[in-house]
C-alpha cells in the first residue's frame, strides 16, 4: 500500500510523527485488505484543522460546521460516466482528518487520541472502499468492520 501523508496541522510534535505515522500506514493498510481491496493500493491521507476541514466541509459537502474526517473517493461507481479517464483501480481517493476534532473526542469517549486519529483513519478507508452509514443496517456493519480492523491493531476500547 502506498501511503501520502500530509502533515498540514503542525500541534503533533515532529518525534510522535513517525510513530503515528506507522500506526496510521498499518489502521489504512488493514483497513483495505480485511474489506477485499488491493494490497497495491494508493491513498493520500492529510492532517488539518477545524478551520480547514470546516471549509471543506462546507464547500464539498454543503455542511457549515467541522467535522473529524472526510473522505474523497476516486473508484465512486457512477452509472452514467464513462471508463474513459483510465484511472488506475489501486487509487482509491483522499481521507482528510481534523487534528482538532481527533483530540476533542479522544477526551469525550475516553481513550487516546492515538485511537482517535487511526480510529478516524480507517472510518475514512472504508468510506474509500464503499461502506457507509446513512442506513442502520449499513452503519452496523461498518461498526463491526472498524472495530475489528481496530483490534487487529491492538487499539481496541
Amino acid at each position: 500500500m502506498i501511503l501520502d501523508i500530509n502533515w498540514e496541522e503542525d500541534t503533533i510534535l515532529l518525534e510522535d510523527r513517525e510513530r503515528l505515522l506507522g500506526l496510521l500506514k498499518q489502521g489504512i493498510e488493514k483497513a483495505i485488505t480485511m474489506t477485499g481491496g488491493s494490497e497495491e493500493a494508493e491513498v493520500s491521507l492529510t492532517l488539518v484543522d477545524d478551520v480547514r476541514i470546516h471549509e471543506l466541509n462546507r464547500d464539498y459537502r454543503g455542511v457549515d460546521r467541522p467535522t473529524d474526517v472526510l473522505s474523497f473517493a476516486l473508484q465512486e461507481e457512477v452509472d452514467e460516466e464513462p471508463d474513459i479517464l483510465g484511472y488506475e483501480d489501486d487509487l482509491l481517493g483522499d481521507i482528510i482528518i481534523s487534528v482538532e476534532r481527533a483530540r476533542a473526542q479522544a477526551t469525550e469517549y475516553g481513550h487516546s487520541f492515538e485511537r482517535e486519529l487511526i480510529y478516524l483513519a480507517v472510518h475514512g478507508t472504508l468510506h474509500l472502499q464503499g461502506y457507509d452509514h446513512m442506513e442502520e443496517e449499513e452503519q452496523a456493519e461498518m461498526r463491526k468492520q472498524e472495530e475489528a480492523i481496530m483490534g487487529e491493531i491492538g487499539l481496541v476500547r
